[in-house]
């Protein structure tokens, strides 16, 4: 069995476990309220803008037996530079303070996602980020394809309040070509190793994140007044 074929397999019950967020299923059916989406994007914003710096840290830290992974890492990083610019567009779209976004924090659930792939990164292995990009990429592309139609029409928002989502459609159904052709040259068992636990933990910690979000039905008290 290749490699991407065993990680999509391992991965199978954290998947599970992501696609049953409320909000997810609520994004799917086209039942997402206008601010579970800002809350989307604004945790969409904090975690995305670290795409970049994590891939710069992992082609930094690959030894010279990961030397050929480098290259991947050069060509993921140009792909992904100013996406969170995108998302500051959405939110300036559905009416939000984008640059109270820009210069907020993030929730706990965000940045334990993104603060456990620098401790991975840095303490153990860098090609650990593979796992996150599996992971991100892979429900990008459901959402994209499954849920972006649902919620314009759900939420009646302009075309311009969904690039983030709808740009990630073809886009990272190309990179999970990309992707899948990379991780199955991977023979090492510690390459394979740390790229299935990050995907098994990044799963789980992403999942935390949807759950952490105002849920379809909830009002926050800043819309309330």
């Amino acid at each position: 069995m290749r490699f991407f074929d065993r990680l999509h397999q391992c991965t199978q019950a954290e998947r599970e476990y992501l696609f049953a967020s409320p909000l997810i299923e609520a994004a799917l059916a086209g039942q997402v309220q206008r601010h579970s989406y800002i809350a989307f994007l604004t945790e969409a914003f904090h975690h995305v803008s670290h795409t970049v710096p994590l891939l710069m840290a992992c082609g930094a830290r690959l030894s010279a037996r990961q030397e050929w992974i480098r290259n991947a890492m050069a060509e993921y990083i140009e792909e992904e530079l100013g996406h969170q610019e995108w998302i500051l567009n959405d939110l300036r779209a559905c009416g939000a303070d984008s640059e109270a976004v820009r210069h907020g924090q993030p929730a706990l659930a965000t940045e334990l996602m993104v603060s456990t792939m620098y401790d991975r990164i840095n303490r153990l292995n860098p090609v650990s980020m593979l796992g996150m990009v599996f992971v991100l990429e892979g429900t990008s592309i459901a959402l994209a394809t499954q849920a972006a139609g649902s919620l314009k029409k759900g939420l009646g928002l302009p075309d311009k309040a969904f690039s983030y989502l709808t740009s990630h459609g073809a886009l990272d159904q190309e990179h999970m070509k990309f992707f899948e052709q990379l991780v199955n040259q991977l023979d090492d068992p510690e390459d394979q190793q740390a790229v299935m636990h990050t995907a098994r933990v990044i799963y789980r910690l992403y999942a935390d994140m949807f759950r952490s979000l105002p849920g379809s039905l909830e009002v926050p008290h800043a819309l309330a007044r």
